[in-house]
């Protein structure tokens, strides 16, 4: 693998994993039309940037809440409701993980779909989300976290986006704009962090370490993008809303069956 399409497929990972528009979509999208795959492992292992960034962004509340969890009823909820929000994705994950690699990942069109319907949704929720009952992303309820992380479950088919189950269903269950981008953030944690254990497991086998070079390249790359847009995510949607990502995944996705439609 070359380093420019490490860097690139990079720029994709971590420009595209916290925002609405579905990472896993636009790095399929860009292997069938720009001819930008890597390896199982380098796709795997820059995954893992992403998570660093937001650990290290959030390394301060992180570590207050595991310190003082012993003691504070408040961050004990908060572990608990990331975690019950985590238990639906963990669950279905497991058993429905070789239909996804195989079957899903397979249909671009299926993306194509995915990314225009999710797009439409985006607009329609940044419109009709209800007056927001909980402005900080620790004070989730059990029960709301728990239907959050179900919604969430529909982020495993390609297109549709994690970040964007998440901050749609977060939205209509009445958190704030930036409590469901927050909310998202944390409970990519556990989520990536499981889905990415889980592929190393299933592809032990086939693991390829060779590509240093393009390995930390495109880890690097992820990690920095990833964390720039984690910054800049938080300041705009607090002020602008999520309209601007449903309209990207709307051009997107239509250019995409447009090329599809002409055998590309």
């Amino acid at each position: 693998m070359d380093l420019l399409s490490a860097v690139l497929l990079g720029l994709i990972e971590g420009l595209t994993e916290f925002i609405p528009v579905s990472s896993t979509g636009h790095m399929l999208l860009a292997g069938h039309f720009l001819g930008l795959t890597g390896s199982k492992t380098f796709e795997v292992f820059i995954q893992l940037g992403p998570i660093l960034a937001i650990a290290w962004l959030y390394r301060a509340k992180l570590v207050h809440v595991f310190a003082t969890a012993h003691r504070e009823d408040a961050s004990r909820r908060f572990i608990v409701s990331v975690l019950l929000a985590f238990l639906p994705a963990m669950v279905v994950g497991a058993l429905a993980h070789d239909f996804i690699k195989q079957v899903l990942f397979e249909t671009p069109k299926l993306i194509a779909a995915m990314l225009v319907i999710g797009g439409v949704v985006l607009l329609f929720i940044d419109r009709a989300a209800p007056e927001p009952a909980v402005e900080d992303a620790s004070d989730v309820p059990f029960g709301k976290a728990l239907a959050i992380g179900a919604i969430q479950c529909l982020a495993m088919v390609p297109g549709v986006s994690r970040s964007g189950a998440t901050i749609v269903g977060a939205r209509m269950l009445g958190l704030s704009k930036r409590a469901a981008a927050e909310f998202s953030f944390f409970l990519s944690l556990p989520t990536m962090l499981g889905a990415v254990g889980f592929d190393l497991f299933k592809s032990r086998h086939e693991l390829d370490f060779s590509s240093f070079a393009a390995l930390g390249i495109g880890f690097v790359v992820a990690t920095i993008s990833g964390g720039i847009v984690v910054k800049w995510m938080l300041g705009y949607v607090s002020t602008r809303g999520y309209a601007v990502f449903g309209w990207w995944r709307i051009i997107v996705g239509a250019l995409a069956f447009a090329l599809l439609s002409l055998g590309h």
